[in-house]
Parts: structure tokens; C-alpha cells; sequence
């Protein structure tokens, strides 16, 4: 009987285990249940709060942009919303999980782009700030003007010589290059001090003129001749 009994007892004894993970589920639900009213409680708190500031936001006529501190995602995303059904506009800058924030524009109060680049580097934005990257843009628009108005030198896409030393040697295609060069020297007189820089009709003046007057010093001489 002493074995019939011992065994009967550890028959029963799965399910009190059974019982006992049930309680466990039990509690978990309640305690996430909790949990989950009270991120809505919290949750329907930072709305009314998002609400009010942007409302206020709104009144204010000499305010043109307002900033949230540093908030989660699911934070941010109640933000964007109030914002959008308010008719503003909602950036996020800074790095996730660290220092990300929103900023709330009036519509006709829209970010530079000098703001936006600003914020995104990690500065504030603020009337010190702002001049500096004025100061930034004039400074690289001047430096543009002055590259433009250098004026640009044309260099060939590759040389002569090396083009074509692969196939007759490096010291046969120098001699290949120098023969196309243009001779700059005919003779003993450099052709730029050959070049006849008159107008065509200068020329045909003294043309004429020369031929006047050798027509004139050949009567010349023959009047001469016929005298003697």
C-alpha cells in the first residue's frame, strides 16, 4: 500500500506545476496590463502638454519657430502629429537615441537652408551663428568669382611622343615630335620678324608708289640721255 501510495502522490504532483505557471501568466498579464495604461495615461498627458506649447506657439505672433527638448521616437511622433493638424511645419535634428529633438516652424516663419545646415552640424541656432554662415557663403561665392576669372590654360589630353613611344621607342618619338613643330627660323632671321604686318591696301600703296617712281627716274634718265 506504502508503494501505491507514493506512486499515486507523484502522479498528482504535475499538475500543481501546472498551477503554479498559470498564477505566473496571470501576474504577467496583469503587471503588462498596467504597464500599458499607464503609457497611455502617460502618452495622453504628453499630447494635451504638445497641445498646449504649440497652441500657445501659435498666439504668440514675435515667435517663429519653437523647440522641443531631446525626445524617443514614440515621443517625436505625437509631436509631428499635433504639429501636421495644427498646419505647421516639424524637423527633427540631432542623433537618434542621443540629443534627437524637433523644432515646430510657422509656415510663413520656413528654416534657411543656413539653419538646417547649422542644426544638423550640431550647433544652435541663433543671431551669432546665422552670420557666421552668411559670412561662409560670401566668402565662397568671392572665392568662385575669383576662379572664374582666371583664365583656364588648355593642356592636351596626352603628348605626342608618348602616345606613340610604346610602338618605336621613347627616343625615336621625341625625334618624331620635334620634326612637327613648327621652324620658327628661316634662314638667319626669325620668321616672326619676316611677317609683313600691313593692311592689304598698305601694301598696294606702296606698290604703286615704288613703280611711280621708277617710271619717273627711268624719263628721268632718258631726258638726261637725249640732252647729251
Amino acid at each position: 500500500m506504502d508503494l501505491l501510495g507514493s506512486i499515486l502522490n507523484s502522479m498528482e504532483k504535475p499538475p500543481e506545476i501546472d498551477e503554479k505557471r498559470k498564477e505566473q501568466m496571470k501576474k504577467q498579464k496583469e503587471q503588462l496590463e498596467k504597464q500599458q495604461a499607464y503609457e497611455k495615461r502617460e502618452m495622453a498627458k504628453f499630447r494635451t502638454y504638445c497641445e498646449e506649447r504649440v497652441n500657445r506657439f501659435m498666439k504668440d505672433k514675435n515667435r517663429k519657430a519653437l523647440q522641443f527638448q531631446p525626445l524617443n521616437r514614440f515621443y517625436r511622433s505625437i509631436v509631428h502629429d499635433v504639429a501636421q493638424i495644427a498646419g505647421l511645419t516639424a524637423m527633427s535634428f540631432g542623433a537618434e537615441d542621443i540629443d534627437r529633438y524637433i523644432v515646430v516652424y510657422k509656415k510663413e516663419h520656413a528654416p534657411t537652408e543656413d539653419e538646417i545646415c547649422a542644426r544638423r552640424n550640431g550647433e544652435e541656432w541663433n543671431a551669432e551663428i546665422a552670420q557666421k554662415y552668411v559670412q561662409k557663403r560670401l566668402e565662397a561665392k568671392e572665392a568662385e568669382e575669383i576662379r572664374q576669372m582666371k583664365p583656364t590654360e588648355v593642356k592636351p589630353n596626352s603628348n605626342y611622343k608618348d602616345k606613340y613611344a610604346h610602338l618605336i621607342g621613347q627616343e625615336a618619338a621625341e625625334k618624331a615630335a620635334k620634326k612637327t613643330e613648327t621652324n620658327k627660323s628661316y634662314g638667319f632671321v626669325p620668321s616672326e620678324n619676316k611677317r609683313d604686318m600691313r593692311t592689304i591696301e598698305a601694301v598696294q600703296a606702296d606698290l604703286q608708289a615704288k613703280k611711280k617712281m621708277k617710271l619717273s627716274q627711268a624719263s628721268t634718265s632718258t631726258n638726261e640721255t637725249q640732252d647729251e
